[in-house]
This record gives structure tokens, sequence and C-alpha cells, in this order.
């Protein structure tokens, strides 16, 4: 004889899809600063570039 799935909760669920959300969010922030900071386009982080310095004191430009 089949067994009838307990229902969730409608709190309990609409707690999980927002739950569930911001999550995506927090990960998509992530991503696109990460993608930013990766092609220099980051207007929030100001990122030495290490090679350039070095280059500029080994050459005394």
């Amino acid at each position: 004889m089949a067994i009838q799935k307990k229902r969730m909760s409608m709190s309990k669920s609409i707690f999980v899809k927002f739950f569930g959300k911001i999550k995506c969010i927090g990960q998509e922030k992530a991503f696109s600063l990460a993608k930013s900071l990766s092609t220099g386009n980051s207007k929030s982080f100001f990122v030495q570039q290490t090679s350039n310095i070095l280059y500029n004191i080994l050459y005394n430009i």
C-alpha cells in the first residue's frame, strides 16, 4: 500500500525558497567581483600589479 508523502508547511517552503535565492545572489556578486578583478575593470578595489612594479624597479623606469 502506498504511503502519502508528508506535505511541507507553507511557511517552511517559503523560507527554503527565500534562503536559496539569498545564496544565489551572494554567489553571483562574488563571481562578478572576481571577474572584474581579473579583467582589471574593478571600481571598488585597487589591486597593484606586482609584475609591473618589479619591472619598474629592475629597469629604473
